[in-house]
């Protein structure tokens, strides 16, 4: 294994895969039923699945089961386990249809990005899919070799593999249909991101803004593999998909060819806006909804301008592309602020009048409650302890800076909150329609920064800032914690010693489930977070959890096991802990880890033991309303 690169600025993952690996290989593409026919929204209405790693296009996390409730969770035990064999981070979600359980490995050992079909109630293997990428691809990696999960439709299994290829796989055999070549790792291009299928398309994102790369979504057609459309982050109106139907709420975001005339001149080719984290979908809108990367590089002397169109939330047409509206959440970002956090849709009263709203926590650690429809910010609330900035002005939308935070070049600019990776990073938050809560897993963390120039040379670092992370205000580095949008404050919280970097999952039972990076699986109350119960694991947790119901009748929850990810490769890769800039800055935040965790590569799922009451094999579940767009 090659050693992960040391760098003053930068230290990124670097795995050299065994043996020769030859590129995919084409195949016939197998043709599918026509858009318009799939049956995922049915199957996100059926508790006993869990068709894709948001469970459902307003990516709530939310299962309508209620076997495990809070007064029985204590007795969950371990059910099965399975390996997937590469002791990376393990970001994964695991996907359940129709009694078969689909999981994906990351970016590491002789079989890179392996995807595993499971009986979901067995644990027996039915098939493993195994692509051919190029190894080169774990190079080019800015922080871990993970992946984010797969998507289902139509009989097939979708994959993104970090060397930027989506594949189709037949669900019920595992034999590839078609695969597309959608970037250039020589480049810097990686996915990471889960895809999503929706009205018959598979839409990807790229990674790679801390290397320069130029920000993408693509649509595919899912029957064939053909791009659909492509819709860049930087650039020319028409590069970007705008066109006459874009219709901005802000004044500041009117105007032709944003995209290049807030960059110094040619910057915006290698400008970042890079998108690798969730995309929501309303389907009775037809759009889709999904936020941009940081700008290139992090140190902002170097791009002036609000750099458009990054750190910002993108409304658009899932038939065409085009962009509806867009709202910048950090115009000329200066802390690697990215907004790629998920979107979660929800119909909520706002002053009294019932509204269509999407609720996003902003990395710069304010709760956006945001008009679905127009992209009015409605409400931005902090929901961590915030010195970066004084607010947002929600006449102009625009986020109100703390000059005495802003960077200069050559100089460290001590105690900046929130660091780098934001009040809350990729990690998903998982929405109760019973409590009316989102439930939130974050960091609490502040930075010293120092700006430097860099230039830039495809394919290789371009950050040009030294980052220094520790422990926010009181000392501790995580939380995990319940966020009422319409009384605008916390509801409750749970303080964790290091970056609660697992995904959130809450259930019709009044039970909320999400992991910490020192080993510890943990259900709690929804309604107060009271802990119920928590298992200790061979690896710490930054997966995310799911809840499904067995053909036993029994509701299981699943979680993949094994540290890693940004915040985690001091603990499963070669990282110097001594040096605590490294691993682009996390690494001082958590220099202890590989004292509580090292990686692992664990699929574990839970049941209630036998005899538990609430344990029917019938599995009765609660089917309550939701305030999720109908689907």
């Amino acid at each position: 294994m090659l050693a992960l690169a040391r760098r003053t600025s930068l230290a990124i993952s670097l795995v050299a895969i065994a043996g020769t690996i030859s590129p995919l290989h084409p195949c016939d593409a197998q043709q599918s039923p026509a858009a318009g026919t799939s049956d995922l929204a049915e199957r996100m209405k059926d508790p006993a699945q869990w068709p894709m790693p948001a469970h459902d296009y307003a990516n709530t996390r939310y299962s309508d089961l209620d076997q495990i409730n809070i007064s029985n969770a204590s007795q969950l035990q371990l059910a099965w386990t399975f390996s997937v064999g590469a002791d990376r981070g393990q970001e994964a979600a695991p996907i359940i249809v129709d009694g078969t359980m689909y999981v994906v490995g990351p970016y590491a050992g002789p079989y890179p990005n392996r995807v595993f079909a499971l009986d979901a109630t067995s644990g027996e293997l039915k098939w493993s899919y195994a692509p051919k990428p190029e190894p080169a691809a774990a190079g080019v990696a800015c922080c871990d070799v993970v992946n984010r999960g797969l998507a289902f439709d139509n009989g097939k299994v979708f994959l993104n593999t970090l060397d930027d290829h989506t594949v189709a796989i037949d669900a019920k055999t595992g034999k590839e249909l078609w695969h597309t070549k959608l970037g250039e790792i020589n480049k810097g291009e990686t996915i990471t991101m889960a895809p999503v299928v929706a009205k018959g398309k598979v839409l990807v994102g790229n990674s790679g803004g801390e290397l320069g790369v130029r920000g993408w979504v693509i649509a595919l057609d899912e029957s064939t593999g053909a791009i659909a459309w492509r819709a860049y982050a930087t650039g020319p109106d028409k590069d970007v998909l705008i066109g006459d139907d874009f219709k901005p709420f802000y004044d500041s975001l009117k105007g032709k060819d944003l995209g290049v005339k807030t960059w110094p001149a040619d910057r915006w080719q290698v400008g970042g806006g890079t998108m690798w984290g969730w995309i929501s979908y309303d389907p009775a809108l037809n759009m889709i909804y999904y936020g941009t990367a940081n700008p290139s590089p992090w140190n902002a002397n170097q791009r002036s301008g609000d750099n458009l169109w990054s750190t910002t939330i993108f409304a658009r047409d899932i038939d065409t592309g085009r962009a509806k509206w867009a709202y910048q959440v950090n115009p000329h970002d200066l802390f690697d602020h990215d907004e790629i956090n998920e979107n979660v849709l929800v119909d909520l009263d706002i002053n009294g009048a019932p509204r269509k709203v999407l609720i996003h926590p902003g990395r710069n650690g304010y709760m956006y409650v945001i008009d679905r429809t127009s992209g009015e910010v409605l409400s931005a609330d902090a929901y961590e302890f915030v010195n970066a900035s004084k607010g947002v002005d929600l006449k102009t939308g625009k986020i109100i800076p703390n000059e005495d935070k802003t960077p200069v070049l050559g100089k460290t600019i001590e105690n900046i909150c929130p660091s780098a990776p934001g009040a809350k990073d990729w990690q998903p938050t998982a929405w109760s329609p019973r409590t009316k809560l989102l439930y939130v897993p974050h960091q609490h963390l502040c930075m010293d920064f120092k700006a430097s120039e860099v230039g830039y040379i495809a394919g290789t670092p371009f950050v040009g800032a030294d980052v220094d992370m520790y422990a926010g205000p009181g000392g501790y580095r995580g939380e995990f914690m319940a966020w009422d949008p319409i009384a605008r404050k916390k509801a409750w919280e749970i303080h964790e010693k290091l970056p609660v970097w697992s995904g959130a999952l809450v259930t019709a039972g009044d039970v909320a489930f999400y992991g910490t990076m020192d080993r510890v699986f943990k259900a709690v109350n929804a309604k107060t977070g009271e802990v119920l119960w928590q298992f200790r694991a061979g690896s710490g947790f930054i997966g995310q959890p799911v809840s499904y119901r067995g053909t036993d009748g029994q509701q299981y929850i699943a979680i993949l096991s094994g540290v890693g990810g940004w915040p985690g490769v001091v603990a499963n890769a070669e990282v110097d802990p001594r040096v605590r800039n490294g691993a682009l800055g996390f690494t001082g935040a958590t220099q202890d880890l590989p004292f509580y965790t090292a990686g692992g590569s664990e699929l574990l799922v839970f049941r209630l033991a036998p005899g538990t009451d609430g344990a029917n094999p019938q599995g009765t579940t609660k089917q309550g309303t939701t305030n999720a767009p109908s689907h």
